[in-house]
């Protein structure tokens, strides 16, 4: 197999060669679970889901390891804000690892629900505090970062002077230093552009532990570092993540991982790219954060109905995974109808007749599938391909073209591995939901009277909604960011 992979590093498409031809090792950035999983979270799941499966297709075994960041992500950048889980745990009043076992869960069930495939390993930050304490200090040893009052901070100008800092981005060390803003309580800091890799805690922050140089906490950057080295080595062949992580996380990422180790950590970069709600960036502020459970239930105001997850991971497979993807509830529509179609045309195979002789060659179609896949995973291609063989299917059926019986067979099982094995669709029966889904998607009905009842200060109704839902063994819990529910 021939795959070409586009390297952001190089910045052009490589023949994919794995440093280990008997297993491929994959790391991908996972969600940080504060919040329900949005669109955003799917395009990534969903993308490095193919890439996984079409791996494995080729023939290699692979590794593929996705993290749950579950501490160290501060809300403005790596050394200065609030924890989101810690907020989160403040505002509903739990203790952080509730919040992160209850919105991991969610996240697990939602990404299931697009179909995708089990990472290899899910190890989350918090269960790897060792690891990158030791990494932290491997970086020291090498004179790469210094501490501070307890907290520890990568040299970044001092790396940039033996290595270079921007290798994947491009960012310039000189104007990153004029750009830096100064934040305050960050005077500890030998330069502006140096990151934490540890941070000493203040007295009301929950979540720390034990170190050699304070009790804190790890910066963000360190966690995917530390193991993506323990699963899959000090240098391994493909990390993935989505655009927004290439600047600072990934570089940085690079930067600690070459000072604690003296090698070039990954081979190949992968990202992908955002999805555009209506033309505008997904933001709470504007009203278009759609969460996955929202899609699913149709309960958001700028959808018209509930989408089948089928219809959601169809409708991003449509564009490269490095393009940008603008999502409307129209553009739902029309993938769902493509959907159907397709997955009409597949259960028609079934009843085609066979003819002596074949007036189609059924080898073009796969192989075009393949080279579609080959070059960097071209799935909208592929999408193509099929929607040629369908037309193919609807001909034959007609009795305008023909095939034989070894041809049809050929032809059904190129059909339904790209669909099925690689692209990773399946059939999503005759409603726009799932039976496994009612639960939740009950719940998003419920929760949005009770909104509105609360909005009209409908107290009463809104009262005896949540004494019914704790009656039924429900508890609901209201926060800044929404409402949240668990069964007790």
């Amino acid at each position: 197999m021939s795959i070409h992979i586009y390297n952001s590093l190089t910045r052009k498409k490589e023949l994919f060669t794995p440093l280990n031809p008997n297993c491929v090792g994959m790391y991908v950035c996972g969600p940080t679970v504060y919040g329900d999983a949005h669109l955003g979270h799917a395009r990534p799941a969903i993308t490095f889901d193919v890439v996984f499966r079409y791996l494995k297709y080729s023939g290699y075994k692979v590794r593929y390891v996705r993290n749950i960041t579950d501490v160290g992500h501060l809300v403005n950048d790596v050394d200065h804000g609030e924890d989101k889980i810690a907020k989160q745990a403040r505002l509903e009043q739990l203790e952080p690892m509730e919040v992160v076992q209850h919105y991991t869960l969610r996240y697990r069930k939602n990404i299931q629900d697009l179909n995708t495939l089990p990472p290899s390993i899910e190890p989350i930050a918090s269960g790897h505090i060792i690891e990158q304490i030791n990494m932290i200090q491997k970086i020291i040893d090498n004179g790469f970062a210094y501490e501070v009052n307890g907290s520890v901070y990568f040299d970044v100008v001092k790396y940039n002077a033996s290595e270079k800092y921007g290798i994947l981005s491009g960012r310039v060390i000189d104007e990153l230093l004029t750009e830096t803003r100064e934040l305050d309580g960050q005077r500890d800091k030998r330069n502006s552009v140096d990151f934490a890799l540890w941070k000493k805690a203040s007295p009301e922050h929950i979540m720390r532990w034990p170190s050699p140089w304070s009790e804190g906490f790890p910066g963000w950057h360190i966690e995917c570092s530390a193991m993506s080295s323990k699963y899959l080595g000090e240098s391994f062949d493909i990390h993935g993540g989505g655009m927004d992580l290439l600047f600072p996380h990934h570089e940085c990422e690079i930067a600690q991982s070459q000072a604690a180790t003296k090698k070039e950590p990954v081979r190949y970069w992968m990202h992908n790219n955002m999805i555009t709600i209506n033309g505008q960036k997904m933001g709470k502020s504007l009203g278009n954060f759609i969460t996955l459970n929202e899609l699913f239930s149709g309960s958001h105001q700028l959808l018209s109905q509930a989408f089948h997850p089928m219809t959601v991971r169809f409708f991003i497979l449509q564009a490269h995974y490095r393009g940008t993807l603008d999502f409307s509830n129209e553009a739902l529509i029309a993938a769902e109808k493509g959907l159907k179609r397709l997955l009409s045309a597949i259960e028609l195979v079934k009843s085609l007749n066979p003819s002596s002789v074949s007036s189609v060659n059924v080898a073009d179609i796969r192989n075009n599938c393949v080279e579609a896949m080959n070059d960097d995973f071209n799935t909208p291609i592929v999408i193509a391909n099929l929607f040629e063989a369908v037309k193919t299917i609807h001909l034959v059926n007609d009795g305008k073209e023909t095939l034989t019986a070894p041809d049809i067979k050929e032809f059904t099982k190129t059909v339904h591995e790209f669909t099925f094995d690689i692209l990773g669709l399946k059939s999503a029966g005759n409603s726009n939901t799932t039976t496994d889904n009612l639960p939740e998607q009950l719940m998003e009905i419920i929760l949005s009277i009770r909104k509105e009842a609360k909005e009209k200060k409908d107290y009463a109704t809104s009262d005896k909604i949540r004494d019914a839902l704790k009656s039924a063994n429900i508890e609901i819990k209201d926060g800044k960011d929404g409402v949240t529910w668990n069964k007790t």
